[in-house]
């Protein structure tokens, strides 16, 4: 009954397949809360969260995992009680770290796919460079104000260095600041990247970028070479 709705578009053996996969998500603030949200709730097996910080005031505009009863709670602790309300069926695990060049392929090693949640873009290349030396397909998104991107890399790609040229250490986010309503959109399409790795299907966002423009309802797909 639990993936009944799921059916004429997701078949049983198709969701069959998905409780047996492991995904990985690095970063449980705007981006990963509702990541986390809707893989577990569509039955992806096994979903492992990387997060070394604690929730604050500052994430309360945006971040699904937070609330005034959790001030000062370690994220993925939190992400992982929610959860077990959420989805029994799917077994979630926290690790209380922040990625780096030192843990990134311990942590790694094992995951389907791998999602930047992050915010942060020299740890964004420590992820693309990890995933890339351990054969992991990985889906980036960010966002900042009333925009976001989307894309889906696959080992030697190298897509964020098309993405990120000077490698700034933080992205527009410092400027326009995050709103409520974008890390739900953009979650929502690194999501459906991931599905579509996991289950072989569909056109992936693979050499391109999708680019939101919330703004102004603007969509634009580019390819990167």
């Amino acid at each position: 009954m639990r993936y009944d709705r799921n059916r004429t578009t997701i078949s049983e053996e198709d969701n069959n397949l998905l409780a047996q996969k492991h995904v990985c998500i690095v970063g449980s603030g705007g981006l990963g809360g509702y990541v986390l949200e809707m893989l577990a709730r569509i039955g992806v097996g096994h979903i492992t969260v990387i997060d070394g910080d604690v929730f604050d005031d500052s994430n309360l505009n945006r971040q699904l995992l937070s609330d005034e009863t959790v001030l000062g709670r370690k994220k993925v602790d939190v992400a992982i009680e929610r959860h077990a309300k959420v989805n029994s069926l799917v077994e979630v695990k926290g690790i209380e770290k922040f990625l780096t060049k030192e843990n990134a392929t311990e942590l790694l090693a094992g995951h389907d796919v791998v999602i930047d949640a992050l915010d942060n873009i020299d740890t964004r290349f420590v992820l693309q460079e990890s995933a890339e030396e351990l054969g992991i397909p990985m889906v980036h998104g960010a966002i900042a104000g009333w925009y976001g991107q989307v894309a889906t890399i696959m080992p030697g790609d190298r897509t964020l260095d098309m993405i990120y040229r000077h490698k700034e250490e933080k992205g527009a986010e410092t400027k326009l600041g995050n709103l409520s309503f974008p890390p739900a959109t953009v979650a929502s399409l690194e999501v459906a990247e991931t599905i579509k790795l996991l289950l072989d299907r569909g056109d992936l966002l693979r050499h391109q970028i999708l680019f939101i423009d919330l703004l102004n309802q603007d969509y634009h797909r580019f390819e990167l070479s």
